[in-house]
């Protein structure tokens, strides 16, 4: 005995159904993939403070005391003031060290002032740290959400690093708008270019995931001799 055909209500009745669970488990599954970088993004916070307020400070109090120990030396030990002044200098050095991962994990400045703050902040880093000139357009923004703001910043840090390291470019600006219910990154460089097809293929950098997590999409211009453009666009709504 044949079984009966289904109608075309109950097919349409299965889909709707069937839909519903797809769309289920999307949600469960960008609510359990923004649980697990807002863990990465709470680990990197805490690393930075810890590297900040127990290593720098242990750092700065050897310094000072290297130095008191220096200014005691008597003129005749010369050799050990020379000594103790390459210590002095090694000890700055790790200290510099030291705050410059901090700020690169989790800048302070991201969560005690925001996003446009934390990405001017960016491009004069970016920019003493590479000799690329790097200009920051940001345009009037909405209040955003802790989420968005990070992973704005963390897109504009991997482009802007990825220009420093690949592009030998002279100059590349970073622009943020809101517009249209959307907010756009873009991130254009003078430099040498590259495969756009190639990179799209990679999955455009270790963003890729975050992004869809958030509803982003990547538009990416590039060819070998014509610098690239890149720009992130995210829903607002989102956020």
């Amino acid at each position: 005995m044949s079984e009966p055909v289904p109608t075309i209500a109950e097919l349409q009745a299965q889909y709707r159904r069937l839909l519903e669970r797809l769309e289920a488990n999307e949600r469960e599954f960008r609510r359990l993939g923004r649980a697990v970088w807002r863990v990465q993004e709470d680990e990197r916070r805490q690393l930075a403070r810890e590297l900040h307020d127990g290593i720098g400070q242990n750092l700065t109090a050897l310094k000072h005391r290297l130095a008191q120990i220096a200014g005691e030396l008597g003129p005749g030990q010369k050799a050990l003031r020379a000594r103790m002044e390459t210590a002095i200098t090694l000890c700055s050095g790790a200290l510099e060290d030291t705050r410059q991962l901090s700020r690169l994990l989790r800048p302070p400045i991201l969560d005690d002032l925001g996003l446009a703050p934390a990405l001017q902040w960016l491009g004069r880093s970016v920019g003493e740290g590479s000799g690329v000139a790097v200009v920051v357009e940001i345009g009037e923004l909405p209040a955003l959400g802790g989420e968005l703001q990070t992973l704005l910043f963390r897109v504009a840090q991997e482009a802007l690093n990825n220009v420093a390291k690949h592009a030998q470019a002279g100059s590349v600006l970073l622009r943020l708008v809101a517009q249209q219910g959307e907010l756009q990154l873009q991130v254009i460089d003078d430099g040498t270019g590259f495969d756009a097809d190639a990179a799209r293929g990679s999955g455009i950098g270790g963003m890729s995931e975050r992004r869809r997590l958030h509803g982003g999409r990547v538009e990416l211009r590039s060819a070998p001799g014509h610098g690239t453009r890149l720009r992130e666009v995210v829903p607002l709504a989102d956020g």
